[in-house]
């Protein structure tokens, strides 16, 4: 879930496809959803995964990283099963045009 500026939400899930180029991420999808609707502040993102309750609650899902580095800041919140990361700690070298 993609928390923007304003407060609002934006939920996003994967959408798996044969052909794995073409799958997209939940993060990915969550993004483009507040992209189309105008917005381009964000927030923070809680991320979940996993093939049952327990372990959605207690493994950290790692997040899908290029989309989230495009549209945020070093020190955007990534918030885990396991607690609240900065994006920053899964890329350090963040890309950027």
């Amino acid at each position: 879930m993609l928390t923007v500026a304003d407060g609002s939400t934006f939920c996003g899930c994967n959408i798996e496809n044969a052909s794995y180029s073409m799958t997209i991420c939940a993060e990915r999808s969550s993004v483009c959803a507040a992209v189309s609707a105008g917005v381009r502040q964000f927030r923070s993102i809680a991320i979940v995964g996993g093939t049952d309750a327990e372990t959605a609650e207690n493994t950290p899902c790692p997040p899908c990283l290029q989309v989230l580095a495009e549209f945020c800041p070093p020190d955007f919140p990534v918030i885990l099963a396991d607690g609240v990361h900065r994006l920053s700690d899964f890329l350090p070298r963040q890309f950027r045009l």
